[in-house]
């Protein structure tokens, strides 16, 4: 049977790919915008000479960043974070979502516990509340000044537990009657089965710890215990000369801050974009997690 496809679905799919092209190129043209900055000499970025390709090659912007050894340890600070943070994010979500999932006669206390989380996602008590709070539990200048403040991501957990709703109620009655009990059947059924919204999340969870850098500002009273992006943010952007050594400002006069702040964003985006195309496939489930309801 050969199928003949209608003009007016030809003219659907022809206008369909070209707004698709149109808004994958207005996403990429501002990256290779920045990388052909980063690229490019200090006098051309500041004349504003350089839109899609380097004008004056050079890295010397990337030697700026990467000759460091301040750049090394915090790129090693930011590393453990994401590892430590992703894991604890990962493993305090599953454990809070699954319980939420249940309805009202299983879990009595659920719209109370849900409403407690709820309403710390609508209002914050601040940041110096947060700032004594850490102080005083003892976190100041280490790696878990980072990573406690943030370790139940209540939006990633309605999203999980959304996707838990949605699993067939049969698989947990009959392994409830196999004899299996609430914490074998949350391990061994339902995390196995919600990979594509797990690995969403885990996404999700690495950019936030990627990215943070201001946490890293107020928790952290040593330089070299930065995170990557703080560190960048310290040194680049704001040039604090307390981290400059006489070899950094030789190499300064060959940067301006438009390739310093363009070489920032890639080296800060890299690890991101390794890992993205591993995640991906998990994205076209993942991403619609608990849009269908019964």
């Amino acid at each position: 049977m050969v199928y003949r496809m209608s003009w007016s679905r030809r003219c659907f799919l022809a206008a369909n790919y070209t707004f698709l092209t149109v808004l994958s190129l207005l996403c990429l043209i501002p990256f290779i915008h920045i990388l052909a900055v980063s690229l490019s000499s200090a006098a051309a970025a500041s004349a504003g000479s350089v839109k899609l390709w380097p004008v004056e090659w050079t890295i010397a912007s990337y030697e700026n960043v990467l000759s460091k050894q301040e750049f090394l340890t915090s790129f090693l600070v930011s590393l453990k974070r994401v590892l430590l943070g992703t894991s604890v994010n990962m493993v305090l979500t599953i454990l809070v979502a699954y319980p939420l999932s249940k309805e009202v006669a299983n879990f009595r206390p659920r719209t109370v516990y849900v409403w407690f989380f709820v309403l710390t996602m609508l209002f914050s008590g601040g940041l110096i509340p947060l700032y004594m709070t850490v102080k005083m539990t003892g976190l100041m200048d280490s790696l878990w000044a980072l990573v406690i403040p943030a370790a139940v991501p209540v939006y990633n957990v309605v999203l999980l537990l959304n996707f838990f709703r949605g699993l067939p109620k049969e698989l947990e009655e009959s392994a409830t009657i196999d004899g299996a009990n609430p914490f074998v059947i949350m391990w061994k059924i339902f995390v196995p089965l919600s990979v594509p919204a797990l690995a969403t999340l885990t996404l999700f969870s690495m950019v936030m710890h990627w990215n943070s850098w201001f946490d890293g500002l107020i928790f952290m009273n040593q330089p070299e215990h930065y995170p990557l992006q703080s560190f960048l943010q310290t040194v680049v952007i704001q040039r604090d000369m307390r981290f400059l050594t006489p070899e950094d400002v030789d190499m300064l006069k060959l940067v301006s801050d438009r390739t310093s702040s363009a070489a920032q964003i890639f080296v800060a985006t890299l690890p991101i974009l390794l890992v993205y195309p591993f995640l991906q496939k998990y994205f076209v489930h993942g991403i619609v997690m608990g849009s269908v309801k019964e």
